[in-house]
């Protein structure tokens, strides 16, 4: 019996191959969120040669508050990063550790804040989390297509 369950887990293991970029092609697209007078964008193309780029930017009225850009790509051994260069700093990776349907979560718990990133797409929504590692902290914003 121990055998079986072995061999089944071996099996399952393999059948669920390891994440590629083009598993996140449903964060393709323009996203906005705007209410009160504030807004956020965030942007992605689709897959293609291994990488999705992006670009965030928020602010209020006519005035931009923020920006940032984003890449997820895989590195030579192919793990995955979502990589964020805020206002121009240094780049700041974040590793992929869960991935299933349209739901994505990366992290990074050296970096001050945020330390986790999740994505969830329902339909024409997108919400996006950021939190300290334990999920403390979190602050959202919930998208809808452009």
């Amino acid at each position: 019996m121990r055998m079986i369950a072995a061999l089944l887990s071996l099996v399952l293991v393999a059948a669920d191959p390891a994440a590629r970029v083009d598993d996140l092609g449903w964060l393709a697209g323009e996203w906005v969120q705007e209410g009160d007078g504030r807004w956020t964008e965030e942007s992605w193309t689709a897959p293609r040669g291994g990488v999705m780029l992006g670009h965030s930017r928020s602010g209020r009225g006519d005035v931009l508050r923020e920006y940032e850009f984003i890449r997820i790509a895989a590195d030579a051994e192919g793990a995955i990063s979502y990589i964020a260069i805020p206002e121009g700093g240094a780049p700041v990776a974040f590793a992929l550790v869960r991935h299933e349907g349209a739901s994505a979560t990366f992290e990074n718990g050296a970096h001050d804040y945020p330390q986790r990133i999740a994505y969830v797409r329902d339909g024409d929504t997108l919400t996006a989390t950021i939190s300290a590692i334990d999920g403390s902290k979190p602050r959202r914003w919930t998208y809808r297509r452009r």
